[in-house]
């Protein structure tokens, strides 16, 4: 995969300081978007990886406060009743959640942050912060497709995979409230499209709080022009 657009992509690229973006990516367990997260960390290491709290037990591939922070369920409940999390979910009998401090560090200092929540989550951000937000949901193409990927990784036995194939029709409902919708078949594809995404929202006008000075100064040096 190129990575020719590496610097234009980046917050250094934009013209003036600006205050970082919240990328959320969210789908169905097993359709890709923790592969997409994690070759998008590869190739543009300026953004922050929000690191969510579970209590869901860890899988073998797994590790500790890189892939998620593994609590107790008491853990999790004080955090959560502290107001420490800006959002937490259940989801296939677990907890998760977003830990306050670090995401609203990050954004402050200009830097993107990359969420990889489910739905109810994303849901509970929006209504927060949903001017910091690009929402990206990913599909997978066929449902077939879905369950061989969820058996090729071999990570869940068989009834916890039956258990998320059941929940995929509820998660897949809420396609709408995103910002954009990539269906995963081919893996480079929509990861080019992911990178698309993102070099597009960060040169958004609105996120680009440096353009005034800009303007005024081309401004005043194409009336002294006119003269």
């Amino acid at each position: 995969m190129s990575d020719s657009n590496e610097n234009a992509a980046s917050p250094a690229a934009a013209i003036g300081g600006r205050r970082g973006l919240m990328l959320i990516l969210s789908s169905p367990s097993g359709a890709g978007k923790s592969t997409l997260a994690r070759l998008l960390l590869e190739q543009n290491p300026d953004i922050y990886l929000s690191v969510s709290v579970t209590t869901r037990g860890r899988r073998p591939s797994e590790v500790e406060g890189v892939h998620y922070h593994f609590l107790t369920r008491e853990r999790f409940e004080r955090l959560r009743d502290a107001g420490d999390l800006l959002e937490w979910a259940e989801v296939h009998g677990n907890f998760y959640g977003t830990p306050r401090e670090p995401v609203e560090a990050a954004l402050s200092a200009g830097r993107d942050v990359l969420f990889d929540i489910d739905y109810q989550g994303a849901e509970q951000l929006y209504e927060k912060m949903r001017q910091d937000i690009v929402g990206v949901f990913i599909l997978p193409p066929s449902a077939a497709e879905l369950k061989t990927r969820l058996e090729r990784r071999a990570e869940d036995a068989s009834g916890v995979i039956e258990k998320r194939l059941r929940n995929a029709r509820t998660e897949i409902a809420h396609w709408r409230d995103y910002n954009y919708v990539l269906v995963n078949a081919d893996l480079n594809s929509t990861f080019a499209n992911l990178r698309n995404i993102l070099l597009a929202e960060r040169l958004r006008r609105e996120r680009q709080p440096g353009l005034e000075p800009v303007i005024e100064r081309l401004d005043h040096e194409l009336a002294e022009l006119a003269e």
